[in-house]
């Protein structure tokens, strides 16, 4: 099962020093300090907010389900031990996901390219009254408005999409039925689009993880547009502002500008009337998301490098620990180097 393979891989990239509460709190996105400097430190972009509506329900049953069957051990604060049945299982999920700079707007472009869809599909038909399969009346008047601008009553809209849709498509770096389920779950003139539990038959795989396959699709396919926007322009316009262009919280973007403006980190403080550690973990995020940010401004070359070997010496990434080795450095200054994973 898909679901099992990638939380038992986000387990194994936190090394037995997060709570069995993190993993949850990754898939859904959550904009936390904690959730966002650990996304950073233990290199898990590809998973974060992929699953934003995850319920803490379904979440906790496959928890307990790897508990049964001896993956893990879990102690009565919250803390988990993998065992060595799931540390065989340790194998890479090989889905193309891209969690952080989609976060769930995936869904956002394939609300309104089936409702295109739908509608061209019914045009050339000349059946203009039918039931719209997205309820959403931002998504509905978006797409009213694409097709009026596109003229839409003109056949042309139709074939260059329908061209777009497929050359784009056979290039994402996909297998096919992974292809075959998105074009599975579009609706048209007298069809309809497969249910999740019909996919689930259609491809004998559990609904979960076909929503799984579903999602990394879309991103390979969402990439590979937003990479060659003017090769495939009507898909790119459907695909606005749904990669996140700064990955930055709001926050943390307005400190940024202060800080680019020369602003030192108690100066933006008082400026922003927040604490010091609050702008200090702006500072983490601005470090995470923007590999030209000089770190050297906190933390010397040969003090980084100082980290880094801790960090391999010791084989963890608990800032505890690290502090205790390396007491000359702040909590700050060693979250910096984390922040930037393989970069540094």
């Amino acid at each position: 099962m898909i679901f099992r393979q990638i939380l038992l891989q986000i387990f194994h990239k936190f090394k037995q020093e997060r709570t069995i509460s993190a993993p949850f709190h990754l898939l859904r996105g959550k904009r936390s300090g904690q959730t966002i400097q650990d996304v950073g430190i233990f290199q898990l972009h590809m998973y974060f907010g992929i699953l934003p509506k995850l319920s803490r329900k379904t979440y906790d049953e496959e928890i307990s389900k790897l508990i049964e069957e001896q993956y893990m051990t879990v102690s009565d604060e919250g803390y988990y031990i993998l065992t060595a049945k799931a540390k065989e299982m340790n194998q890479t999920v090989d889905l193309p996901f891209n969690g952080w700079q989609y976060r769930g707007n995936e869904h956002l472009f394939f609300a309104r390219l089936s409702l295109v869809i739908q509608s061209l599909s019914h045009k050339a038909y000349n059946q203009m009254s039918f039931l719209p399969i997205q309820k959403d009346p931002q998504v509905q008047e978006w797409v009213r408005k694409f097709l009026i601008s596109h003229h839409y009553q003109e056949r042309d809209l139709q074939q260059q999409l329908y061209e777009e849709i497929i050359v784009s498509l056979e290039q994402a770096p996909i297998e096919q039925h992974a292809k075959v389920i998105v074009m599975k779950r579009l609706t048209g003139y007298k069809i309809a689009g497969y249910t999740w539990q019909q996919l689930s038959i259609y491809e004998n795989k559990s609904e979960m993880d076909i929503q799984f396959i579903y999602i990394a699709c879309l991103h390979a396919w969402l990439n590979g547009i937003t990479d060659k926007e003017s090769q495939f322009p009507l898909l790119a316009a459907i695909a606005e502002q749904v990669r996140v262009a700064m990955p930055l919280s709001g926050s943390a973007y307005q400190t940024a500008q202060l800080f680019q403006q020369g602003y030192s980190i108690e100066q933006i403080s008082q400026y922003r009337k927040l604490k010091r550690s609050t702008i200090e973990d702006h500072i983490v995020e601005i470090a995470m998301n923007n590999p030209r940010f000089d770190i050297r401004s906190f933390i010397t070359e040969e003090e980084i490098h100082q980290v880094v070997n801790a960090v391999d010496d010791y084989n963890t990434r608990k800032l505890k620990i690290l502090h205790e080795v390396m007491p000359n450095l702040s909590y700050f200054q060693i979250r910096l180097v984390l922040a930037r994973g393989e970069t540094v």
